[in-house]
Formats: structure tokens, C-alpha cells, sequence
């Protein structure tokens, strides 16, 4: 039997599992990890060595009593009914007081359904975001944990240990109540599926029109990432241009399908946009293209179909300075406007969310980190009720700067027959936010007309109905 000194348990000892348990002891903390499937107990007890920090076993009981109180357990399970199960496993072993950890991206209504069916029982549950994948658990990821916040107390010291550093700070605050921590996870990867949108977007402007070799990509995403769209995903696509491919001649990105999947956090940000009435079009064209890409031999027939414009000719340094410009603003536009639906969505479920903190434990460890967010988390300082970033002054100058270049750029390419939906709602987004007039009266006299609505006035109080025609 074990001696019930063991920190830290962590249940699901697959890639991103084994890779935590371990991050947690190399900072001095016992981890002990429990998997049903025995070769990965194995796998962890092997590449952990001899050290007496990490064990792990297939049997519930002696993981439980390896554990001290209160019992902090992590589960790093897929998402849905998996993560009930095991915690209907765990729940006959526990105490008054232990803790339970869904680290995986489950969507935010079960964590609040969870969180008040194990409150009753008297044990905690918190909903905490990974971010950063395989590597970020292992080296530091970014952690956005919700729920109570004095139980917080007791998990804090190793959350802090194990996260990502950003200048000495850790990438991990307690962000709210019940399922705060889900909530703004599952914006992070909305937000992200917009920019690795627009990043693939420029990337298609640019080989279309220009003819540029898979190098020189390489450079340019390079060199743009050592300046002001230094971030991990233009990091990486810069390292994806220099990779060759293992099974044949030339570069892997090249025989990729252009097939994108998804896990379904995109779609839940933008439904749960749409429910909360706020605007995230990067968004939402991000997710219907991973959809329409799934077309491919419908897309292959279409292409027969219709003709398309020949890119017009454009001088090749004049359209790499405008297709950097044009991601730099459209990677502000993603954050805005997800920062405006977790702004929102504070207030609707009682979150209480700090978008100053949310910013700063985004600046490292997690896929969406970039230079821009120190500015972002400065803006939200200065103003802590900031509706929209578009709105900040240190950002007006920023935006402002670009958009020549990003009008320009959205024409070219439409008038070059190349798709880029996701910078283009990101330039309307903008257009629209920015108008102090929109067309929208002629909405609302149409909804009259055809379904007697009602409408406002803009030179009286009050509400009004017209017999249209009459």
C-alpha cells in the first residue's frame, strides 16, 4: 500500500497526461498517475526514471491512497461522457474536501452541471484550461482554471510551478467561479481558430499571386516574426515552409490535404456568440471554412465549373509589406472580438472575469500567445470596463495605420479570384463597428412592413407601427 503522501494525482497518462505528471515533478512536486491501460502506467514509469517524485498504477484504490488531503486529481480525458464516468469511478474513494480537475476542453455547461452535482457531495471541481499542447505540458503550458476559489488555494502552488513563464510571471490565475476557466478557454481556441485562418489566408495570397517558393515563405514568416507579429503561430508557420518531406521529394506542407478538421471548440464560441448577441464573424468564417474545406471533391468539381481571374500583377514588395499589415490588424480583430464575448459573457454567467489577467496568462505557453497581448493586458489595465479593444486609444493608432493596406489587399485578392473570407469579415467587422450609421433602418421598415415589428425614431421617443402602403 502507498503512504498517502503524493501531492498531485493525475488521471489519463496518454501523451498530454504523462507529459503533465511529469512536468509536475520536475518541480518538485509528487505526482501519482492512474490509466486502466496498463502499458501507459508503464510508458510513465519508464520515462520517468528513478524518480521518487512520480509513480503511477492501474488500480484505482492504490492511486487514491497514494494521495494526501485534500486529494487533488487531474483528469486528462477526452471531453463528454468519459470525464462522468471517471468521476462516478473516482467518487466511493473520496473525502469531504478533495478536489477534481477536468483539464480537458469540455464544453462549459457541463462543467457548471458537474461543478453543482459534486458541490452536493462536498467535493470541488474545477473546469481548467490547457493550452499549449503536447510540448506546453510538458515545458509549461498556459492554465485557466475556474471554480471555488479557496479550494484554489490548495491547487495554486503546483499550477504555478508546472505553467509557462512570461518574464518570471506564471501563465495561470484563478479566472472565476464554476465553469470560468472552460469558458475562457473555449474563446482562446475560437480566437485561435481565427487567426490560423487568417495566417493560412495571407500564406494563399501570397503563393497564389506572387508564385513564391515554399523558402521564401519561410523567410518572410521568419522575419515577421521577430518584429510585431512575433507569435507562436507565426513561429511555427515559418518552421512548417522548412520542412521537407520524410516520405517523398520536396516540402511536407505541399502534400498535405487541404482538409482541415476540428474538435468543436470553434463552433461552441461561435453558437455561444450568437446566443450572448455579440459579433465574431473571424470566427464564425473560420469554423464554415474548416466546414467548406471538408468539401474536397465537391470544391474539385466546382472548380471545373467556373473560371477564374488570372492574379493581377502587383509589385512583389509592395504586396508582402500589405499582407503584413493586413495580419497584423486582422489578428487585433480576433482578439477584440473575443475578448468583447468573454467581456459579455462575464456578465451573463457571473464570471466576474479580469480580461487584464486573461491577456497576461495568455503570453505564453498557450497556441495564441504573441507580442500583442502585453499591449492588450495594459489596455484592459487602463480600462477595466473596455467594451471592445477597438475602442482603446493605445490601439486607435495601431489599426489605424493598417487599414489602407488591408482595404487594398481584401480588393486585390478579390479582384484576383483568391478567397480570403477570414480577412475580409475581419475588414467589414471593422468597417461596420466603426460607422456611426448603419443600413439597419431599412431592416427594421422591411420587418414592419412584413410583420408589423414595430421600429424607433431617431427624432422622437416612444415605439411606432406604419400600414405600410396605406
Amino acid at each position: 500500500m502507498e503512504h498517502k503522501n503524493y501531492d498531485f494525482g493525475l488521471v489519463g497518462l496518454g501523451v498530454m497526461g504523462r507529459n503533465f505528471i511529469l512536468n509536475v515533478a520536475d518541480n518538485n512536486f509528487k505526482a501519482y498517475g492512474y490509466d486502466l491501460d496498463q502499458e501507459k502506467v508503464d510508458a510513465l514509469k519508464t520515462e520517468g526514471g528513478n524518480l521518487e517524485k512520480v509513480d503511477a498504477s492501474s488500480d484505482i484504490t492504490t492511486f487514491i491512497n497514494a494521495l494526501s488531503a485534500p486529494r487533488k486529481i487531474m483528469l486528462l480525458v477526452p471531453a463528454g461522457k468519459i470525464v462522468d464516468q471517471v468521476i462516478e469511478s473516482l467518487l466511493p474513494h473520496l473525502d469531504q474536501g478533495d478536489i477534481i480537475i477536468d483539464g480537458g476542453n469540455s464544453f462549459f455547461t457541463d462543467t457548471d452541471r458537474r461543478e453543482a452535482y459534486l458541490k452536493e457531495k462536498g467535493i470541488n471541481f474545477f473546469g481548467a484550461g490547457v493550452s499549449g499542447g503536447a510540448e506546453g505540458a510538458r515545458k509549461g503550458p498556459s492554465i485557466m482554471p475556474g471554480g471555488d476559489a479557496e479550494a484554489y488555494t490548495h491547487i495554486k502552488p503546483i499550477f504555478e510551478a508546472v505553467a509557462a513563464k512570461f518574464k518570471g510571471e506564471p501563465c495561470v490565475a484563478h479566472l472565476g467561479p464554476k465553469s470560468a476557466g472552460n469558458y475562457v478557454k473555449m474563446v482562446h481556441n475560437g480566437i485561435e481558430y481565427g487567426m490560423m485562418q487568417l495566417t493560412s489566408e495571407i500564406y494563399d495570397l501570397l503563393k497564389k499571386s506572387l508564385g513564391l517558393s515554399n523558402d521564401e515563405l519561410h523567410q518572410i514568416f521568419d522575419r515577421w516574426n521577430k518584429d510585431r507579429l512575433q507569435s507562436f503561430l507565426v513561429e511555427i508557420t515559418a518552421e512548417i515552409f522548412a520542412q521537407k518531406d520524410d516520405l517523398g521529394d520536396g516540402d511536407l506542407v505541399d502534400m498535405i490535404l487541404d482538409k482541415a478538421k476540428q474538435k468543436g471548440t470553434g463552433k461552441w464560441t461561435s453558437q455561444n456568440a450568437m446566443d450572448l448577441g455579440i459579433p465574431v464573424p473571424t470566427i464564425d468564417v473560420a469554423v464554415s471554412m474548416r466546414e467548406i474545406s471538408a468539401l474536397k471533391e465537391e470544391r474539385i468539381v466546382a472548380d471545373k465549373l467556373y473560371s477564374r481571374p488570372e492574379p493581377q500583377e502587383i509589385d512583389k514588395d509592395k504586396l508582402i509589406a500589405m499582407a503584413e499589415k493586413s495580419l497584423y490588424f486582422s489578428f487585433i480583430a480576433a482578439y477584440a472580438q473575443g475578448l468583447h464575448q468573454l467581456a459579455d459573457a462575464s456578465k451573463e454567467y457571473e464570471y466576474d472575469l479580469d480580461m487584464s489577467v486573461i491577456a497576461k496568462i495568455w503570453r505564453a505557453g498557450c497556441i495564441i500567445r504573441s507580442g500583442l497581448l502585453d499591449a492588450i493586458s495594459e489596455a484592459y489595465i487602463t480600462d477595466k470596463s473596455l467594451p471592445n479593444l477597438l475602442l482603446a486609444p493605445a490601439f486607435v493608432p495601431k489599426v489605424q495605420e493598417t487599414m489602407a493596406s488591408v482595404r487594398e489587399t481584401v480588393a486585390y485578392a478579390a479582384m484576383s479570384g483568391i478567397p480570403v473570407p477570414g480577412l475580409s469579415a475581419s475588414l467589414n467587422y471593422f468597417e461596420a463597428y466603426t460607422s456611426s450609421h448603419l443600413p439597419l433602418n431599412l431592416i427594421q421598415a422591411q420587418r414592419d412592413n412584413f410583420g408589423s415589428h414595430t421600429y424607433e425614431r431617431i427624432d422622437r421617443e416612444g415605439i411606432f407601427h406604419t400600414e405600410w402602403g396605406k
